[in-house]
């Protein structure tokens, strides 16, 4: 399912020929608020986002918004596209918010990009518990009516809290193929893991994966750091169902899972313990030219399984990790540098940033903060957005593409 193309703003005619066939700046915009009334979250969000007012600019090609789940989605979705008009919306619900380098709660954060050069068609995709597939094949589908340009990539933000995530990078790859960079993530709640919602227009949905995809005249950087370091040797998954991890090297998971990382022995024996201990002892998966990861979300201790986020295939290897709140911090300063470099010595004019909730975890343990000053002392103020996910997507070349516990940078130039 795909919008049609928003509305080009009116445009007054001009007497010097110069100015008139002058290419319009590219630009990226945000705003947010914190205020815990819905309508006068919007109010100041909008004002924030466009403080001359949204009649005087021209029409943004795409705007994103990520939402707390503490407002009324469904009024804040159809107030949100009532404000902008014909101009693309999409976005989701989270774990927590971005904005220019802070770290929010409870907010409102909006991401918009235009100017020229830039072409965006959005599409959805509706599902239930186990076609996250499916789902995200019908919203990568907007690529289709995508107008040709150099530079391309599509933005995925789907239900966290539905089935297998890789799936979504499954369906969105059988239509966007080999050269369309991935890049997105999960839906949070809060962590009450109970439901995400995602926004299309004025449409709230669930168990669904929406998409933009956008189309650049000027190259499009993608950064994908985690900081986690392996231990011990990699293991062969001898007993794998969907997200369920039962054997490794043939024996219980849970056994060699604690043996090998020494687990304190409360974590063999309490949910509670063991969810603080996996918090910063993931599960890799070895790939050509990089390791992701998969946040172990619990464990049964009867039949002394694993459970992740995603799937860990049955044959594959796989290899535990940890790390600390330094390797998060480290984290953090590659992803954004990476997708710099990816512009080719082109200056970024705007990023958004997909981070996972439970490196946020980290740091909040270790009484850390300041996670993205990094960003301010390496871009200055650019305008920077994103918010706290359920998982990261990010496919640029080979195979795989979900992660976990992961940072991942979008630089647009």
């Amino acid at each position: 399912m795909t919008d049609p193309t928003p509305g080009a703003a009116e445009v007054p005619e001009s007497t010097n020929q110069e100015e008139s066939t002058a290419p319009r700046p590219r630009w990226v915009r945000c705003g947010s608020s914190s205020n815990p009334d819905a309508a006068g979250a919007i109010s100041e969000a909008m004002a924030a986002l466009f403080p001359e007012g949204l009649a005087a600019v021209e029409a943004p090609a795409l705007v994103l918004a990520f939402l707390s789940p503490a407002y009324p989605m469904e009024m804040m979705a159809g107030e949100l596209q009532a404000a902008l008009g014909a101009v693309p919306l999409i976005g989701c619900s989270t774990s927590g918010e971005l904005r220019d380098g802070r770290s929010l709660r409870s907010s409102l954060v909006l991401w918009a990009l235009g100017g020229a050069g830039f072409s965006v068609r959005v599409g959805m995709g509706q599902g239930e518990s186990g076609s996250l597939r499916v789902a995200s094949r019908e919203a990568a589908r907007c690529l289709e009516d995508l107008p040709s340009h150099p530079y391309r990539t599509l933005v995925l933000l789907a239900d966290g809290l539905c089935g297998d995530q890789m799936e979504v990078v499954r369906g969105a790859y059988e239509v966007a193929g080999a050269s369309v960079p991935l890049v997105g993530g999960c839906a949070g709640d809060d962590m009450a893991m109970r439901s995400t919602s995602q926004i299309f227009g004025a449409k709230v949905l669930n168990q669904a994966v929406v998409a933009a995809a956008i189309g650049s005249d000027s190259p499009i950087g993608i950064g994908v750091s985690h900081g986690w370091q392996t231990v011990g040797e990699p293991m062969l998954v001898t007993s794998s169902s969907g997200v369920s991890v039962k054997t490794l090297d043939d024996r219980p998971a849970l056994d060699v899972y604690l043996e090998t990382l020494k687990a304190p022995p409360e974590a063999s024996a309490s949910p509670e313990a063991f969810a603080a201990f996996a918090a910063t002892h993931p599960l890799g998966i070895p790939r050509r030219d990089r390791i992701e990861i998969r946040y172990v979300a619990g464990a049964d201790l009867e039949s002394r399984s694993l459970t992740c986020i995603a799937s860990l295939p049955q044959g594959g290897m796989t290899m535990f990790m940890n790390g600390d709140s330094d390797s998060v911090l480290g984290a953090t300063e590659t992803a954004c540098r990476e997708a710099c470099d990816g512009l080719g010595g082109i200056a970024p004019i705007g990023m958004l940033l997909f981070d996972c909730v439970a490196r946020r975890s980290v740091l909040e343990s270790a009484s850390v903060i300041g996670e993205f000053d990094c960003v301010e002392e390496l871009l200055g103020q650019l305008p920077v957005a994103g918010f706290y996910t359920y998982g990261e997507i990010a496919r640029t070349q080979g195979a795989g593409g979900f992660h976990n516990q992961t940072l991942v940078a979008l630089a647009l130039s």
